[in-house]
């Protein structure tokens, strides 16, 4: 049996020294594709990050890649987020370069330096998103959809075992909204472990999966049928 790709036990997150959700208790194997929901101010994106190292566990025990969140020391956090994608709700990228550089920003800030690997691998990640023919476009020459497909190939770069995706559908439109987590459920299927927090609950009921909720300090999972 492999270990967990994320194990929290007892876990609590606080921010700014209020506590956001306590006594976590929660595995995820690798390959699967998980949502989060619950109202605005529930926990969401502060569960994201403490996923990603943006916030410490304040107490309990908490793994993901095979780092461990209670005892990560401030060097270790670009290793982990190296094995970590992060899809942002207002895409983030730089507005001032094309899709192209926007790639090749991160992969020189994390260490790429042979030019052929460099561009095999921005042609790779903007190919699996259908983004290809975009590479030498400004984010501003792009709809909401194609620069959330361009954030998520950003996100695939350093080829990570986990995607974090928090609200990835927010600012678009529905028929755009099943694109792109059409996008996230085709990454998912090559073995990502895929993390969706999401208000849009028509996408739920399209694309079923397993769902968590967080509601009064605790995250929990719910059958969909009472979503």
């Amino acid at each position: 049996m492999s270990q967990p790709v994320l194990s929290l036990k007892n876990a609590t997150i606080s921010q700014e020294g209020k506590i956001i959700l306590s006594n976590i208790n929660l595995e995820v194997n690798h390959g699967e594709f998980i949502y989060i929901i619950g109202k605005t101010g529930s926990g969401k994106s502060t569960f994201m990050k403490a996923l990603y190292a943006d916030l410490p566990l304040a107490e309990g025990e908490g793994r993901i890649v095979d780092f461990d969140l209670a005892t990560l020391k401030e060097d270790d956090i670009p290793f982990l987020r190296r094995k970590i994608g992060f899809v942002f709700q207002d895409f983030k990228l730089l507005p001032d370069r094309t899709v192209k550089d926007n790639m090749l920003f991160v992969l020189k800030a994390t260490g790429w330096t042979d030019k052929d690997e460099i561009q095999n691998k921005i042609d790779e990640v903007l190919d699996k998103v259908g983004m290809k023919t975009y590479a030498d476009k400004m984010p501003h020459q792009l709809s909401g959809g194609e620069q959330q497909r361009v954030a998520i190939a950003r996100a695939l770069l350093n080829n990570p075992e986990f995607i974090l995706a928090d609200e990835p559908t927010g600012n678009l439109d529905p028929q755009t909204s099943v694109e792109v987590l059409e996008v996230l459920r085709k990454i998912n299927e090559t073995g990502k472990t895929v993390i969706m927090a999401t208000h849009d609950y028509a996408l739920l009921m399209k694309f079923p999966s397993k769902t968590l909720k967080c509601e009064d300090t605790k995250i929990f999972e719910v059958v969909q049928k009472t979503v």
